[in-house]
């Protein structure tokens, strides 16, 4: 009697102090989570690594007197054609800004051959570094610059679209969070068709986004992590959609566990011991997965790396100790109208998953060898995918300087309108002017500030900016130019292909190898990994494949991200596995318990193939909420990733995976014990229609 209250006492009080420990703990991260704004870089140049030709010349650049330079494009346009009065215009407003900002020179006008359009280049050393200060100089340049009656005028070049960027990226939080909220809220009420028990996952996710937040502010400051609007995004997004899996599992759990026991405290406790060690492990792989990002040259990629592994260990701290305290504090009650009574039996219904199990334990290789035909068909797809994404192509609403861009692309069709830096040393300066000079597909070159031993030139293409053919150009400079350094917008686009590509080679393998290893250690078998590894790298290709069927009919983008095969690998892989796990762990269980393979196969796809397709639906669903973005590469990725975590949870894991395993047998355990052969032959079970 003792014991037992003792063990009373503790299941009252232990809830209890698990609460008051998360609100003081989010009390302390709230002073944190909401710094970590104020720490985003969104420049490309921010996105480079530092060992990036463009990344040093920008380095020399900024270390010039005056320091970094921000430059603009003013556009006037006409489509009839300029009249004298938009020419008088266009003076009198460019004078006045020469007159009030602190330029390097006045502007001149340069106009279109067919006269429909003047442009003024306009630059200043005044902002220095200062993305603010660069912020303050764009507006008060828009803020002269006005057209009317016909007349179009915007203001572009790299100083404006560096500012317009910045506030496209510094609008995605709030959007991204509460979009993300709503639709999990949705999906939480048909889900668990309680008009209550949805706001518990629902707060505990929000309570671990604000930690995981406090977190990464932590990280950027004690170890210089780079932290960028879309790798706070993509953590907000794994927190939510990780997170509501976890809790769907634990509630699942939770629920059957409460019809055996008499004690909301000693259910929980049941439910801990039942699903923990798997929700643990799966987690943990998601999180050794990204951190693998870590080996990219790539500052975004390496950045969001640790960022998405905060947010999945926060999603999961919370959903393993908050989310159960609030449960036991609330007991049955918080499952009306459906009541888990003790000693009731759940509600029987037509099995969907014993189904899909039952016609993949009947014809196996078929199920198999159909499912992989489909995969690969999709796969083909990525051969549609649209070439690498330009800049001015990245927002899916296009900004004044993507709108002035676009107008100096149709009217200048001959020569380049964003120009090429070449850091140069000083003392070979003239010479350096010389080859620039004499390089094919060079337009113009000048030579401008000399400081710190290097002279800075300006080079206009020929080309289009980030054309092959101004890339080609820019492949020429540094070839011909040992010891210089070549930067400008289209010099950091082409750095960020090259070392997106390098990334993809030293990655890949970095987290198949590190995923592999942990899932040989949690299923003691070679060939239960590799059977789930090869699943999720098919899954992969068969999304992407997707994305390049629809990028550009349905969806109407002009480009494909350079970094969106890797990042996708990454998370499909790290998520696809996370499902696995789910389903081979209960499917050792079952073997562990003397079922033949057959039936420990189709007893795991019946039993956990219900939370499985919730979850899926939940993560899908808020990595969909990036097509919502304003950013082209976040709606690619959210998309590739979406369609991957569909395919995986209702084709692969409940068709493929389980065929597999059929056809298999013991020997998906292989070489574990498990894999021993039986003493009589192992039918495969009828389905029970029942059930």
């Amino acid at each position: 009697m003792g014991a037992e209250t003792k063990a009373g006492r503790r299941g009252r009080r232990a809830p209890w102090l698990v609460v008051g420990f998360w609100v003081v703990l989010v009390a302390v991260a709230w002073t944190f989570a909401g710094r970590l704004g104020g720490v985003e870089h969104n420049r490309v140049v921010d996105y480079l690594p530092a060992s990036a030709d463009s990344t040093r010349a920008a380095e020399l650049q900024s270390a010039l007197p005056g320091g970094q330079a921000t430059d603009l494009v003013v556009v006037y346009h006409r489509d009839g054609g300029l009249t004298a009065a938009d020419r008088a215009t266009a003076a009198r407003q460019t004078a006045r800004v020469a007159s009030r900002l602190d330029l390097a020179s006045a502007p001149g006008a340069v106009p279109s051959r067919d006269g429909t359009t003047l442009m003024y280049p306009v630059s200043t050393t005044a902002p220095g570094g200062d993305e603010k200060a660069r912020d303050r100089f764009v507006d008060a340049v828009r803020d002269v610059v006005r057209g009317g009656g016909g007349l179009g005028a915007d203001v572009g070049g790299p100083g404006a679209l560096a500012t317009d960027s910045g506030e496209v990226y510094g609008s995605l939080g709030d959007p991204l969070l509460y979009t993300t909220v709503a639709l999990v809220a949705v999906l939480l009420v048909l889900i668990y068709r309680s008009p209550f028990l949805w706001l518990l996952p629902l707060l505990t996710a929000g309570v671990a986004d604000a930690l995981a937040m406090a977190a990464a502010y932590g990280l950027n400051r004690v170890f210089d992590t780079s932290v960028s609007g879309q790798s706070a995004g993509v953590m907000t997004i794994l927190v939510f959609g990780a997170g509501t899996d976890y809790a769907l599992l634990l509630v699942s759990r939770y629920r059957e566990e409460l019809r055996r026991v008499a004690r909301p405290y000693d259910a929980m406790a049941a439910a801990l011991r039942g699903c923990g060690p798997a929700v643990l492990a799966s987690s943990g792989t998601v999180a050794a997965g990204l951190l693998c990002l870590l080996a990219a040259d790539l500052n975004s990629s390496r950045g969001m790396g640790p960022l998405g592994a905060v947010g999945v260990l926060c999603a999961l701290l919370a959903m393993m100790t908050l989310l159960p305290a609030l449960l036991v504090l609330l007991g049955r009650r918080v499952f009306w109208p459906l009541l888990p009574s003790l000693g009731s039996s759940p509600p029987r219904r037509r099995g969907l998953f014993n189904a899909m199990g039952a016609s993949a334990g009947r014809r196996p290789r078929t199920v198999l060898v159909l499912g992989a035909l489909l995969l690969g068909a999709l796969a083909l797809g990525q051969f549609a995918l649209p070439g690498d994404l330009r800049q001015e192509d990245s927002f899916s609403s296009a900004p004044e300087a993507v709108r002035a861009m676009r107008t100096l692309a149709d009217a200048y069709p001959e020569r380049g309108t964003q120009p090429l830096t070449v850091m140069t040393p000083t003392r070979g300066a003239d010479g350096a002017l010389t080859d620039v000079r004499g390089t094919e597909g060079v337009a113009s070159a000048t030579r401008g500030r000399s400081g710190g031993g290097w002279t800075e030139l300006s080079v206009l293409a020929k080309a289009s900016p980030q054309s092959p053919a101004e890339s080609a150009l820019i492949g020429r400079l540094r070839a011909s130019l040992p010891g210089s350094h070549i930067g400008g917008e289209s010099a950091q686009q082409r750095d960020l292909e090259d070392t997106n590509a390098r990334d993809r080679a030293l990655v890949v393998p970095l987290v198949l190898a590190a995923v592999l290893l942990i899932l040989v250690a949690l299923l003691r078998s070679l060939v239960a990994p590799l059977l789930l590894l090869a699943a999720v790298v098919v899954v992969w290709g068969a999304a992407v494949g997707v994305g390049g069927l629809l990028f550009g009919p349905l969806f109407g983008f002009h480009g494909t991200d350079p970094g969106l095969g890797l990042l996708s690998f990454v998370f499909l892989v790290a998520l696809g596995v996370d499902y696995g796990i789910f389903l081979l762990h209960r499917m050792r269980e079952e073997a562990l318990a003397g079922a033949v393979p057959a039936a420990a196969a189709l007893t795991a796809l019946r039993t956990t193939g219900g939370v499985i397709a919730s979850a899926g639906v939940v993560l899908a669903a808020t990595f969909g909420v990036l097509l919502n973005m304003p950013l082209v590469q976040l709606a690619e990725l959210g998309f590739v990733i979406a369609v991957g975590v569909l395919l995986d949870t209702f084709l692969v894991r409940t068709y493929l995976v389980t065929s597999a395993s059929v056809l298999l047998g013991r020997r998906v355990w292989w070489p574990g014990a498990l894999a021993k052969p039986a003493s009589a032959p192992e039918p495969v079970p009828a389905a029970d229609p029942a059930r």
